[in-house]
């Protein structure tokens, strides 16, 4: 199983940003990591520099969002709906999107159900709660 240090998801983002901008060829993860960069163009100057990035591992700021955190979670999604795991996500993610009309908003949604069902997994001591989960995305997608 792949498990990549704080650094190396820095060095990840950074460098498939830095691909983009410059027009060389991505590899599949890097390209999809690449469309979520795009969206987030507040993020572009903090890729710009993968050492800076390092480095201010050191230096965690709790007032500003994590940009690096933010685009794995887009990640996270992405490749759970590819592969439908839980079983259901990509139902669930496809219907929220019909009802935003946006897949960038309901990733944004889909967010809030993973990180919560993350904390309380956490904070329970247990197993995370797919079905918990894809239910929260799902009363999303049927709610005003």
């Amino acid at each position: 199983m792949f498990n990549p240090s704080q650094a190396d998801v820095r060095r990840f983002f950074c460098g498939a940003f830095t691909k983009q901008r410059d027009g060389q060829p991505l590899d599949a993860l890097e390209a999809l990591a690449a469309q979520w960069i795009a969206e987030h163009p507040e993020y572009h100057a903090e890729l710009a520099d993968a050492e800076a990035a390092v480095a201010r591992l050191s230096q965690p700021d709790a007032a500003r969002e994590n940009p690096f955190l933010h685009l794995s979670m887009h990640l996270s999604i992405s490749e759970q709906c590819s592969i439908d795991q839980p079983p259901g996500i990509r139902q669930a993610v496809e219907l929220l999107t019909a009802r935003r009309g946006d897949l960038h908003a309901a990733q944004h949604e889909v967010m809030e159900c993973l990180g919560r069902m993350l904390w309380e997994s956490q904070r329970a001591g247990r197993p995370p709660d797919g079905q918990a989960y894809i239910d929260a995305v799902r009363r999303r997608a049927t709610q005003d």
